[in-house]
């Protein structure tokens, strides 16, 4: 197509581009005016070219479209399993229950629902092997079984080191669909997109080394995704250009299964509708990323209990994304562009230099137990706190254009701030917060 529209115009190479540029800034500094560096170290220029990329050496980044997905906590069974049977009539083509504990009825639970026709998650928030078989007996399910994930977020194993690996054997023997990684904690603490990729994989490689006999697992990746539109398209391209390298040299399966959601690090109590833009534009990200399935953050997710109405509205975001956007119709849709190109390139590169280094001096464990990973988040999470408390990172009807008539005080039916609770753990646990915490505490003192 692009032959057959531009064969009557000459080509213009990169170096000609640049010149025009240089003429039209009269003397102002290219490097100065027009390019700008990142917190991922990344300097971003005012265009990319074909030139960048040597005989159009493109990543080969694949996915097999995306599916709209409901997220259910199982607190009640029967009403779990009417909420997803409303969610899959109006529209949600997957579901992920989180299960709190063993006695949720599988049988209950999906009463009424085909999982040949809806794919299933199940988020298990403990570690038994038994259950996790009787849930491998369902066609095509996904458990997103992640030990090394909980003792980052909470500080402990589920039991122990020795027992969390044998069950952990035993779950992933029974299912190809059961390890994942949540890189999701790492991005809501504040972590770089880089650190979120490297410690990923880190991650993932923790599980490489044990089952490095018989791993058949499709691994799958829980991402959180931010705001920075275009870096993180080129995040979840990264990701799956990494786990491909890193699977390679084991010689396991090197596609990945992505399940994306939007951060909640950028949500907001006050103004809370302008979250409903946030959710849309890394909804977008996600799908234009390549991530197999999205699951919206209802609007009010952090400081109202499950709605319908919040419900409803984030999973008609996504609908109107697909049927009436048409962020279906072509898959993989940043293949090709030039700037995600190269962000994704680069992501991919400082991200691999990172790995190496955790790698080289003892592995992902190692630094946890150290503290070092949560050091290094605690230093990215302090410097964009920073940018945010100066304005250089805006939320808008927060730290910029705030509605002082605004009154929240009485609608807050979840705690939306960090809760520090004392309690013996193993290490430091990785914590997750949100930029606004500060001013909107502050604020809530003065209604």
């Amino acid at each position: 197509m692009s032959k057959e529209l531009f064969s009557d115009f000459d080509g213009v190479s990169a170096k000609a581009w640049k010149q025009k540029i240089q003429v039209d800034l009269k003397g102002a500094d290219y490097n100065d005016t027009l390019i700008w560096n990142t917190t991922e170290d990344i300097n971003v220029k005012p265009f990319y070219h074909a030139d960048d990329f040597e005989n159009d050496s493109f990543l080969n980044v694949l996915s097999n479209g995306w599916s709209i997905c409901q997220t259910i906590f199982v607190f009640d069974v029967e009403k779990s399993n009417s909420k997803a049977i409303n969610a899959i009539e109006r529209g949600a083509e997957s579901i992920t229950f989180i299960i709190p504990n063993t006695k949720v009825s599988i049988d209950n639970l999906l009463k009424n629902i085909d999982p040949t026709s809806t794919p299933l998650y199940f988020e298990l928030q403990f570690l038994d092997s038994d259950y996790a078989k009787k849930l491998s007996t369902i066609p095509g399910v996904y458990l997103l079984t992640d030990s090394i994930g909980n003792l980052a977020k909470s500080g402990n194993w589920f039991t122990n080191l020795k027992s969390d690996h044998e069950q952990l054997e035993k779950i992933v023997s029974a299912n190809s669909n059961t390890l994942s990684v949540d890189l999701s904690l790492y991005q809501n603490a504040g972590a770089t997109i880089v650190q979120q990729l490297a410690y990923s994989l880190a991650h993932a490689n923790e599980y490489l080394n044990l089952f490095t006999t018989d791993f058949k697992s499709q691994i799958t990746f829980k991402v959180s995704v931010g705001t920075n539109y275009f870096f993180e398209i080129a995040k979840l391209r990264a990701l799956r250009v990494l786990w491909k390298t890193l699977a390679s040299e084991y010689g396991v399966n090197n596609q990945c299964h992505i399940i994306a959601t939007p951060t909640k690090r950028n949500k907001t109590i006050y103004d809370y509708n302008t979250n409903m833009l946030r959710t849309t534009t890394e909804c977008m990200s996600a799908i234009l990323g390549g991530a197999n399935t999205v699951c919206n953050l209802a609007y009010d997710a952090i400081y109202h209990k499950d709605n319908e109405f919040g419900e409803r509205i984030s999973r008609n975001q996504l609908l109107v994304l697909k049927h009436e956007s048409h962020f279906s119709t072509v898959e993989n849709a940043s293949d090709g562009a030039y700037y995600i190109e190269s962000l994704t390139q680069q992501l991919a590169e400082k991200a691999l230099v990172l790995f190496k280094e955790i790698e080289s001096k003892g592995g992902f464990l190692k630094h946890l137990k150290e503290g070092l990973i949560q050091k290094k988040i605690k230093e990215s999470a302090e410097k964009e706190q920073a940018h945010f408390n100066s304005g250089a990172i805006t939320l808008l009807g927060t730290n910029k254009h705030p509605n002082t008539d605004d009154r929240m005080k009485d609608d807050l039916e979840l705690y939306p701030f960090l809760k520090m609770n004392a309690r013996k753990t193993l290490i430091e646990p990785v914590l997750e917060r949100r930029l606004a915490e500060t001013i909107e505490q502050n604020r809530l003192k003065t209604e």
